[in-house]
């Protein structure tokens, strides 16, 4: 099978759809958690660390692993004032979106990678748990997230660009 830039693009859009999708359900199931620890702690006077912590690891997860998401459907914060000017062509826009992809996403993500590696490395060597008593104790996992997560808007970044490399030949318009 040939690798193409468009199979290549679809592929990629696919996987960040579809885990943007399952990602999405961690909100439900916060909201949900969140809603029983607040009746537990202020109705019954029952409190619990583990949940508690649940309640930012899910954030987190849903803040990570939902930037590719984001990244994909184009709702990532960015200073829009040149790029909205109705003097920009569809190509002006492009060479932006190439620009701000070479020189900030994915410089950024390569610099969350390489620093971040030794931070993960060493919380999955000593299989890191919450140094709270009664917190949860896989504590290596959720920061592994960080890794995959850069990874992922790495890997959209990458369709991005070849969209925008597109848009420049005249192959699709955005």
């Amino acid at each position: 099978m040939k690798l193409t830039a468009k199979s290549l693009i679809t592929g990629i859009d696919k996987f960040t759809e579809t885990t943007g999708r399952a990602v999405s359900w961690l909100v439900l199931g916060m909201v949900l958690l969140i809603s029983y620890d607040v009746t537990m702690r202020y109705v019954f006077q029952q409190g619990s660390v583990a949940l508690q912590e649940l309640e930012w690891h899910l954030f987190a997860l849903v803040f990570l692993l939902g930037g590719a998401y984001t990244q994909k459907h184009d709702e990532h914060v960015r200073v829009d004032i040149l790029y909205l000017s109705r003097f920009v062509s569809d190509r002006g826009r492009a060479w932006i979106n190439i620009a701000g992809t070479l020189l900030f996403l994915f410089p950024f993500c390569i610099l969350i990678l390489v620093t971040s590696w030794p931070f993960v490395e060493n919380a999955f060597y000593y299989m890191e748990g919450s140094p709270d008593p009664g917190g949860l104790p896989y504590r290596f996992i959720l920061k592994g997230a960080i890794l995959l997560a850069f990874v992922m808007i790495m890997l959209q970044g990458l369709s991005d660009l070849l969209k925008q490399i597109n848009v420049l030949r005249n192959k699709e318009r955005r």
